[in-house]
């Protein structure tokens, strides 16, 4: 069982940058993917980023490419979201999310632990 624990989200104008970090307990971090999803008001979860278990592969989201880097520390069992360049409609509850030997998958269903979520306001 993994527990994870988001942290850094907050209130940042069009244009600026925030980090978002998810920080992980239980064994085997390193054997789950670590993938990013987010949800704005009245909309459907959607996928952001996310790294194989393996750290070969990372996908990211079209809407995000170019701005947003996902990036993982298997020694400190921790997950970064670095995203700069912010919109308002990057404005989202962010959630850090963990799939035991997966590929980085956009279907959130594929992740069996979730966290509770930061919320990112950006603000025109």
């Amino acid at each position: 069982q993994v527990q994870l624990v988001e942290s850094g989200g907050g209130l940042v104008q069009a244009g600026g940058s925030l980090r978002l970090s998810c920080a992980a307990s239980g064994p085997r971090f390193s054997f789950y993917a670590m993938g990013w999803f987010r949800q704005a008001p009245g909309k459907e979860r959607e996928f952001v980023a996310a790294f194989s278990w393996s750290g070969g592969l990372i996908n990211y989201a079209d809407s995000v490419k170019g701005r947003f880097t996902i990036s993982r520390d298997n020694a400190k069992s921790t997950v970064t979201l670095q995203m700069s360049s912010l919109k308002p409609e990057d404005t989202a509850v962010y959630y850090c999310a963990a799939d035991y030997h997966g590929l980085g998958t956009i279907d959130s269903s594929e992740y069996e632990y979730w966290g509770q979520g930061t919320q990112v306001t950006v603000s025109s």
